[in-house]
């Protein structure tokens, strides 16, 4: 039986609810600072090309203009992984590189003074795909990395990060397995997650060596580390805006910080960079370009024998977070299937377009929607019912997995096959599923067909999280974490926590602002470990500061604190409640600091599994999602509502959808994108998602106080792949690529799709 809280498993107000709808909350393009300047950015009509000659002198005589920069004058500062990519370069690598930048009084005169320099190019052959990318003679866009391949190793993930997913004796497992198959299948459609608030920061020099940066961004701490170890050990001061909306990809926006803090050191005045919708859809990061080639063999009662292939992955033109997303993927795929053989070798490749970036579903997504159509081709030659499948070799406690970085670990989760059954219940997975390649309706031309997929995530325990809780003579308390709110309502969730260790009222519980300067390490809300990592920290450093008042208060009821509790602001004896005095009582001018830190733990992995129904339109290669149930446990809810819509996320934001519409566009004869607007990029209003259910179930997760897990990042994951299943079964053929367009229904059966 679950333990009844105040605050945990309870709707309540977000902290920062009145100030959003009433508009008092600070995004980025909100704030002003004195004597600040716009900047904008000239950018490559090119996609691969050499800056012949550059002249801004023109530019820089402009009213209001105040600096210029090209590649000739901007600080030697170095990004990506390993560092390869300079604030400006001679080099334009993709179209809509930074040829050069301005900072003016308006954005106005920022815009006009783009017109004013003068750039000659020499245009250089261009390479668009991965495969094509590390082929002999393909044009080379670093010196440093031939064959356009990036090294694989993420030093911040550990020594020895997770580079392939390579155990046991595939040759010997394929020997055993009764059903070898193979096949191919891409997911690289570079959908856009497209966070309503476009990027933007803004850079303030408060000394030779002491940079403030305000940005739009989910990880605060996060970025102040980078920027620190990128730009020569410099002292960074980072303070997050209120963030509308990241998925991931606004998590470490140093490019943008190298553009603005140029400007800001030259002008020697504060810099605001704000992009436009355009350039967000055009000239921002995108998800992974991701392809999966190999073989798969099977038993004939399901059980995974071999896995062997090859993950081909587009980074784009650069690569800051990609090695770390391999390493994610890698591990997650091993939650997905228990397989004792496998020979999966990822090759990270650059192109002349976008850079991938971090994006909701961080690797395991890339993987697994290119993987699990080839997978089908096995459970479809064998007969096997995908759903029984994934309930048998979904990680179990007690399996063990080598995870990012690159150690073994040993899961000591729940087993998550009862919320897999209740989701299979609700969804009617038994009445609806009639077997490979079948649909579970005809009505004319139009059929029916039901698809399945599941995704976990281990990193709900990545990486470090301090926190700090003070209480107040008042009987108030601060707590001290530096979490961003970034549209989840995490820092709610938080206050929630502490509320309830505390025993006050929710509104007597508040959270410093996400700056780097008042608040101690925090890796930021990503990869679902909020409530786990942080939650921890914080947990424990409401928990010490707790003991710490106790201890005062033992003295002024003479036993010891362990007879004591605390309540609304009072402190009493267990076996003499009503005998009581305010936290004041101690001392009218005494606090409390309690500490919390949280180490990495991989070893409890989250869950989710998405069933879909679609319906097809034959005669027209309409494709309608129709129903979507996603099933959870996640051990203990912390927000009712809070989990509810990130459940719902998988809708949208480069994920569902991805299977079916939503893509970049790239013309590969000019290297632009074709589609960066709302009207051309195909996303759904409202009005036209379809009917979502939620099952979930609360099982206690040894995890921290509250045995609950996070949930959000993972739910996009197994929706494509599901989607893509229905379809197949709808149309009665295997396909082979996202998204899947009416015309690739209508096509010559044959054409486009996986072969068993």
């Amino acid at each position: 039986m679950q333990r009844e809280y105040r605050f945990i498993g309870r709707e309540t107000a977000r902290k920062d609810g009145l100030g959003i709808v009433r508009g008092r909350e600070k995004f980025i393009d909100d704030l002003k600072l004195p004597g600040m300047l716009q900047a904008k950015i000239l950018r490559s009509p090119h996609p691969h090309a050499l800056i012949k000659y550059i002249d801004t002198s023109r530019a820089a005589k402009l009213d209001g203009v105040k600096a210029v920069l090209t590649y000739k004058d901007t600080p030697p500062w170095k990004g990506g992984l390993p560092p390869h990519l300079g604030v400006l370069s001679n080099v334009l690598r993709y179209t809509g590189d930074a040829v050069a930048l301005v900072a003016a009084e308006t954005e106005e005169a920022a815009e006009m003074a783009l017109d004013y320099i003068d750039v000659e190019y020499v245009p250089l052959e261009a390479v668009y795909d991965a495969e094509e990318a590390i082929k002999p003679g393909a044009p080379q866009l670093y010196p440093q990395f031939p064959g356009n391949s990036f090294p694989l190793a993420c030093p911040w993930m550990g020594e020895n990060s997770l580079q392939e997913v390579a155990m046991g004796d595939v040759e010997r497992g394929f020997a055993e397995a009764d059903i070898v198959v193979e096949g191919s299948c891409r997911y690289d459609n570079i959908p856009n997650p497209l966070p309503l608030e476009p990027p933007g920061v803004i850079a303030a020099w408060e000394g030779p060596r002491d940079l403030t940066v305000w940005s739009s961004t989910q990880t605060p701490y996060f970025l102040k580390m980078m920027l620190h170890y990128t730009m020569g050990r410099i002292n960074v001061r980072s303070i997050a805006a209120h963030c509308g909306g990241s998925f991931g990809t606004k998590a470490v926006p140093w490019q943008l910080v190298f553009y603005a803090a140029a400007l800001a050191r030259v002008s020697k005045r504060p810099v605001k960079l704000f992009y436009s919708k355009a350039e967000h859809f055009a000239a921002y990061t995108l998800r992974l370009g991701s392809a999966f080639s190999g073989k798969i063999g099977i038993k004939k009662d399901g059980r995974v024998m071999a896995v062997a292939g090859e993950w081909l992955i587009n980074s784009g033109y650069c690569s800051d977070a990609a090695q770390g997303m391999v390493a994610v993927g890698c591990g997650e795929v091993q939650l997905l299937i228990r397989c004792p053989n496998w020979a999966v070798k990822p090759k990270l490749v650059c192109t002349n377009r976008n850079a991938s970036k971090m994006v909701r579903g961080y690797g395991g997504q890339e993987l697994e929607a290119a993987f699990l159509p080839v997978l089908n081709l096995a459970l479809a030659k064998a007969g096997v019912d995908p759903f029984v499948f994934f309930k048998q070799n979904y990680v179990k406690p007690g399996d063990d997995y080598f995870w990012r970085d690159g150690n073994r670990w040993v899961c000591r989760g729940i087993d998550y096959s009862a919320a897999m059954e209740k989701g299979a219940e609700v969804f009617g997975w038994k009445e609806k599923w009639k077997g490979w390649l079948k649909p579970s309706s005809v009505d004319g031309p139009h059929r029916t067909g039901v698809g399945v997929g599941v995704h976990g995530n281990a990193d709900v325990g990545e990486d470090v999280s301090e926190a700090y809780v003070r209480l107040d003579p008042d009987a108030t308390c601060v707590i001290y974490s530096c979490v961003s709110e970034h549209g989840t309502g995490q820092r709610s969730s938080l206050c929630k926590m502490v509320a309830e260790v505390l025993n006050i009222p929710l509104e007597a519980v508040s959270l410093a602002p996400p700056d780097s300067l008042v608040n101690p390490y925090e890796f930021g809300p990503v990869g679902s470990r909020g409530t786990y990592a942080i939650g921890s920290a914080v947990i424990r450093a409401a928990e010490d500061a707790k003991r710490k008042l106790l201890s005062r208060g033992a003295a002024l009821f003479q036993c010891p604190a362990e007879e004591l509790e605390t309540k609304d602001g009072f402190i009493f004896r267990k076996d003499d409640p009503e005998n009581k005095l305010p936290w004041k009582a101690t001392g009218f001018d005494q606090t409390y600091m309690g500490y919390g830190r949280f180490e990495p733990d991989f070893s409890v992995p989250n869950f989710v599994m998405i069933f879909v129904e679609v319906e097809v339109d034959m005669e027209t290669g309409k494709i309608a999602v129709k129903r979507v149930v996603g099933a959870t446990d996640v051990g203990q809810i912390i927000d009712p509502q809070s989990l509810l819509h990130q459940m719902h996320g998988c809708l949208g934001s480069a994920g569902l959808d991805s299977a079916i519409f939503e893509e970049s566009v790239l013309d590969k004869k000019l290297g632009r994108i074709l589609n960066p607007n709302m009207v051309d990029y195909k996303w759904r209003t409202f009005l036209e998602l379809p009917v979502f259910e939620a099952v979930i179930l609360e099982t206690p997760i040894n995890t921290h106080l509250f045995n609950s897990v996070g949930f959000g990042e993972i739910v996009t994951s197994p929706a494509p792949s599901a989607v893509l299943m229905a379809v197949s079964n709808a149309v009665g053929r295997f396909f082979d690529t996202y998204p899947i367009t009416p015309e690739m229904i209508l096509q010559t059966p044959g054409k486009g799709r996986l072969k068993a």
